[in-house]
């Protein structure tokens, strides 16, 4: 049955990894499907509508999915995505304004100047509205040091790009071609160097399966960038199989933002993380400063000039890279710190409860026992450790620990955390006494851990409780319906070749009064008295109660080859014990009995049994007491009736 159970838990497990596993895949698929559509589609607008209008509508698209998805959710979760919004729609607009300044139409060489300045103008609202949305989305959630680094990973990244396009743009100046021009057209550029800078910085504070949206908004950065680029530097504008390189690139790239927020992570609020930085993460900030000096030394060498500008820049990732250094140092020395007074808190909890905390390793080794094992159990929590289990549980309770083990540990191997496991078992104290012990095991990093509680005084109320409910308080004999019960069992258990159980219904003669005379004192000792000699008179298998008052009872119960006459003689030995002199005190008072007998015949019930006792032990009381009658089972059309026995 156990191993049974075991296998079809061992089935859903697998069971249900198989499925986690298969939506895992199914989910990967659909989002990459959602991104190679959004990756076509761009591709095609681009080929079927004119670079003029194609570019604008992408621009429109990705504004009007930034505020659907933003009336989907609240506070500034909204806000962020709202500014996304109006930064995505300047840019179109400073894309048609640079379009127009490129035109030859008389009108637009009158306007021209005023068409700059709102060219500036989208290309600082697209900038300072995607500067504005990300910067909310870094301060949502953390400390002030948290939060202080993530901006500071995002100018990494941002400022060494931007030393990189600065490069670019002083090499253009210097074959002649308009650099004002080229810097109206590189600040585009520049913003979305910015964007990606801080997206790229975000991305690693959100849990990986929120990282999606956010991937998802840095491959359109590289897109919308690389469009960007495609359209300023080369002299002529680029194409691949007759589709404009530099459209498709934006395109592509608007339409990943539309999609972007719908995405997991696209409304996520950017937590915590981890709280300690790994090694990559603090290894990575010089990444973005080695390319920014590889950058600067390839301008050097080909003889270009440093100017302030690329100096102001470089110096900014430098100074960025030396703040967030003592940013992480200043963070690391309060997370030290706080781990410190947590450690310290945890270790008094544990070192002070009464509960054993004990942690196994999945090969079943004990690695951790907190220092109440020394009061619950007797036993060091040193000599326990090393030790594998079942280590001191009782023969008959090591089963079912084991099962609960092997099932966590099953669960750890397939990389399920499901809800623990409730044992209740017996452990072995050092003073050798058993000690009842309810545990709490559940997942642990290295392994399992067992919470145990010593339940033993409960237990023991529990089994008096019981007691008291089954058995007479006075003679500590089954009560009356203990012995209904004991005889229904009996009754069930009967088999044709046994002899019957037998019932004898007692009641005590002239225990009114020894009651009245000597008192209920004399009385009860009177009833304890007899409790014994009863249980004196009887084998070990059978059993005696007390019914009520002076009423007692026995059932006995014959194993087969016995001879119903050996009831009587159980009988007669009752009579005789309890007709003898009682002690109370410094006098003896004289008690008789009178006995009933009934044996069970096929068919009959507990009750009907019970009963037929009574009726013969009255019919002894009615022949002088001090007698012993049995009752007679008569077939249905006879009368009962009793007779000596």
């Amino acid at each position: 049955m156990i191993q049974a159970s075991a296998g079809r838990d061992r089935t859903g497990r697998t069971a249900r990894l198989g499925r986690l596993r298969v939506t895992k895949v199914g989910k990967a698929l659909s989002e990459g499907a959602v991104v190679a559509v959004a990756v076509v589609a761009g591709a095609v607008v681009a080929v079927v509508v004119p670079t003029g209008i194609a570019v604008p509508v992408a621009h429109g698209t990705a504004a009007v999915s930034l505020l659907v998805r933003a009336r989907t959710v609240g506070g500034r979760v909204r806000l962020r995505l709202t500014l996304s919004a109006i930064s995505v729609a300047a840019g179109g607009l400073h894309y048609v304004l640079v379009d127009q300044m490129g035109a030859s139409s008389p009108a637009v060489g009158v306007f021209r100047p005023v068409v700059r300045v709102l060219a500036c103008a989208g290309i600082a609202a697209c900038l300072g509205g995607a500067v504005a949305a990300l910067v909310m989305a870094a301060t949502e959630d953390g400390t002030t040091l948290i939060r202080l680094r993530r901006l500071l990973d995002g100018w990494l990244i941002a400022g060494s790009l931007f030393t990189v396009g600065w490069v670019l743009l002083l090499h253009r100046a210097d074959r002649g071609d308009d650099a004002s021009a080229s810097f109206l057209g590189l600040a585009r550029v520049g913003a979305d160097i910015l964007v990606f800078g801080l997206l790229v910085a975000l991305r690693f504070c959100l849990p990986h399966a929120q990282r999606t949206a956010t991937t998802v908004a840095v491959l359109a950065l590289v897109a919308l960038a690389a469009g960007d680029v495609l359209r300023i530097l080369p002299p002529e504008p680029g194409s691949w199989e007759g589709i404009p390189l530099g459209a498709a690139s934006s395109a592509v790239g608007l339409l990943l933002v539309a999609v972007a927020p719908w995405l997991p992570g696209g409304v996520s609020v950017v937590g915590f993380g981890r709280r300690m930085m790994p090694v990559i993460g603090v290894v990575a900030a010089f990444v973005p400063v080695v390319f920014c000096a590889l950058a600067i030394a390839a301008h050097t060498i080909a003889g270009g000039p440093i100017d302030t500008v690329m100096s102001a820049l470089a110096g900014s990732v430098l100074l960025a890279l030396g703040v967030r250094q003592g940013v992480i140092h200043a963070d690391h020395l309060r997370i030290t710190h706080e781990t410190a007074e947590r450690e310290d808190h945890y270790r008094t909890l544990v070192d002070r409860t009464s509960d054993v905390i004990t942690i196994v390793s999945l090969d079943e080794r004990v690695l951790y026992v907190s220092p109440a094992a020394r009061w619950v159990y007797g036993h060091r929590p040193e000599d326990l450790e090393g030790a594998r289990l079942p280590l001191y549980t009782h023969p008959d309770d090591r089963e079912k620990l084991m099962q609960a083990v092997q099932t966590l540990r099953q669960d750890a191997e397939s990389d399920i955390r499901g809800p623990g496991r409730r044992v209740s078992c017996r452990v072995q104290a050092a003073d050798g006494s058993w000690r009842h012990v309810e545990s709490t095991i559940n997942h642990h990093p290295d392994g399992l851990i067992f919470i145990s509680r010593d339940v033993s005084e409960r237990v023991a109320q529990q089994v008096q409780l019981e007691r008291l409910a089954y058995h007479d308080a006075l003679t500590g004999l089954p009560n009356r319906a203990l012995f209904a019960d004991r005889v229904a069992h009996a009754l069930r258990k009967r088999i044709t070749d046994e002899a019957p159980p037998v019932v004898l219904f007692m009641d005590l003669d002239g225990f009114k009064a020894v009651n009245d005379s000597a008192g209920h004192a004399a009385g009860d000792t009177v009833l304890r008295h007899a409790a014994r000699r009863l249980q004196s008179s009887v084998r070990a298998g059978d059993t005696v109660a007390r019914l009520g008052g002076d009423e007692f009872a026995a059932l006995l119960e014959w194993e087969a080859g016995a001879h119903p006459s050996s009831a009587q003689e159980v009988a007669q030995r009752i009579l005789t014990v309890l007709t003898q002199p009682y002690p109370i005190g410094t006098v003896k008072a004289e008690v008789s009995a009178s006995i009933g007998m009934a044996v069970a015949v096929p068919g009959i019930t507990p009750e009907q049994l019970l009963h037929q006792a009574d009726l013969a032990m009255y019919a002894a009381k009615a022949a002088g007491k001090g007698r012993i009658r049995l009752h007679h089972a008569q077939p249905p059309h006879a009368h009962s009736g009793t007779s000596n026995g």
